[in-house]
């Protein structure tokens, strides 16, 4: 695999392509979901159990885990060879699943008091309340967590052999398999304003999470047993304890969870913050935070995914060549720059379309369609804030530097929290969204000083920022003009005039700005 400034984009590309698609299954899905369980208890219950086993998947695998284990496998590869790598994969593959098993245990007999603590607002409400419907389906939602955490693992082995795409395409599985449930459980409670018919979709689609999760899971195993890389089946502790270089590892590990998790720790504050305002909260959080996790999922992920293999084959080198790691982390930026300013632009000009346009249909209540959209421009604030850590975050990890991540994290969450107290009371879920934005460019800005103070970036990078702002500003005062002269129409109508506006306006001026060179060079 190559680790040069150019080779990113290439490696960009294939991950920002698959994740594209996947996003788009995303996308089919969450307005199936909208249609078949609309805003209301089933919906926040569903939410809430789903996004349990996700939460933990990302404390304990799958950002942690890539940014303790790429680094630390590609040591040991270099140092040692591909069979000593091939053990300490091993290991912790074994220690992964043992730990994970027991948690799943341990949750699955106390979920209700698990419930209690993330959402606490479910334990009010009489009849068929939220906190009975979410502990039913967290329980059934909750062995997708070992399952995601291996495949994790596994994505990260393929990941360091520069097989990108099937990595990057595994989540459309995940996303066709929930689709089918909810269009099965549409089909055998076709009535969408029964409360217990809602319940009873519900319970489909939490078993369909399940169920992608051990379909995913056999799709990587498959290719890494063809390309003889699949860990070997090994104890996980031995007589002498853990293999020196799995210790390595390991105290990586855990500051690199809390790290790589500090977006997922503050969506969590969300979630139970929200749980004490009114009913159908929790839900506006979700349905806009797909909203805002398109241009992060299809950008800030992927380059999360294409710059740690990168970075830590030049960190790993005995003479390290600063202005290479430089040159890759610059291009880094701009490439998610030139999706995140135009994303965050476009989200604050038009939510109330994309809200309407994409979700506003069956059970969900057309009521609802402008403080959801008020929840999605403030999670906008924060589209580039988030992409710009996912860029710089590798960095450190490539260097073997997961604590200072972790710090940055800790005080992040507590800006978070701080902020949401305060805001929730004026703005309500828009408050919570909007803490967490904030909360995020706090972590930004305090990386990115940190690593030019390590010559990792320099000034040379401001004015091709200043470039994409400019162009950026065209295209939102080009929009928002357009927006404002529309004739009534349907709203999915109005909603692909102004994105494809937005893609004629922005497209155009980045190649006359002579960015795209730039990126290209």
């Amino acid at each position: 695999m190559t680790s040069s400034p150019k080779g990113l984009l290439s490696i960009f590309s294939k991950v920002s392509v698959f994740t594209a698609l996947s996003r788009i299954f995303g996308f089919t899905r969450d307005i199936i979901l909208a249609i078949v369980l609309g805003l209301g208890p089933v919906s926040d219950a569903f939410f809430v159990a789903f996004k349990l086993p996700n939460l933990f998947r990302r404390l304990t695998a799958e950002g942690a885990m890539a940014s303790a284990f790429v680094p630390g496998y590609t040591g040991v590869e270099q140092k040692h060879g591909i069979k000593q790598a091939m053990r300490m994969a091993g290991e912790v593959q074994s220690l992964l699943i043992l730990v994970l098993i027991l948690i799943v245990i341990v949750f699955e007999l106390f979920m209700p008091v698990v419930i209690t603590l993330i959402a606490p607002g479910f334990s009010y409400g009489g009849g068929l309340s939220r906190m009975d419907t979410a502990v039913q389906l967290a329980r059934i939602t909750m062995p997708y967590l070992p399952l995601i955490s291996l495949l994790a693992l596994w994505i990260s082995i393929s990941n360091i052999y520069g097989r990108f795409a099937l990595g990057a395409s595994v989540p459309v599985i995940m996303n066709a398999v929930m689709i089918s449930g909810a269009l099965l459980a549409w089909w055998l409670w076709p009535d969408l304003s029964q409360q217990a018919d809602s319940f009873n979709r519900a319970l489909i689609v939490a078993a369909a999470v399940t169920a992608g999760g051990i379909i995913k899971l056999v799709v990587i195993g498959v290719m890494l047993i063809r390309i003889g890389r699949m860990p070997p089946l090994v104890p996980p502790i031995t007589r002498t304890g853990i293999g020196s270089h799995s210790r390595l590892l390991w105290r990586r590990f855990f500051p690199a969870a809390l790290g790589a998790a500090g977006t997922q720790i503050n969506l969590l504050i969300d979630t139970i913050l929200a749980s004490l305002l009114a009913v159908g909260s929790i839900s506006q959080l979700y349905f806009a935070d797909r909203i805002a996790q398109l241009p992060l999922g299809v950008v800030g992920i992927a380059l999360g995914v294409a710059l740690l293999p990168t970075l830590s084959r030049l960190e790993q080198m005995d003479d390290v060549d600063i202005g290479a790691v430089r040159s890759v982390i610059h291009r880094g930026l701009l490439i998610g720059l030139l999706a995140g300013l135009p994303a965050m632009a476009g989200v604050m000009v038009i939510a109330e379309h994309l809200i309407r346009g994409l979700f506003a249909y069956g059970a969900f209540d057309p009521a609802m369609v402008y403080p959801t959209a008020l929840v999605l421009m403030a999670y906008g604030v924060g589209i580039p804030a988030f992409i710009l850590v996912k860029t710089l975050q590798p960095a450190f990890y490539a260097a073997g530097d997961t604590k200072t991540p972790m710090w940055i994290t800790i005080i992040s969450v507590l800006i978070n929290i701080c902020l949401s107290l305060i805001l929730m009371q004026y703005f309500a879920a828009a408050g919570l969204a909007l803490a967490t934005s904030i909360s995020l460019w706090c972590s930004t800005f305090i990386l990115a000083v940190i690593l030019i103070m390590r010559q990792r970036i320099n000034v040379s990078i401001c004015l091709p920022i200043l470039t994409i702002i400019l162009i950026t500003a065209v295209m939102a005062g080009g929009v928002y003009g357009l927006k404002s002269v529309l004739p009534d129409m349907p709203a999915w109508q109005s909603l692909v005039i102004l994105m494809a506006a937005s893609m004629m306006i922005y497209a155009p001026l980045v190649f006359i700005s002579g960015m795209w060179r730039r990126l290209k060079a």
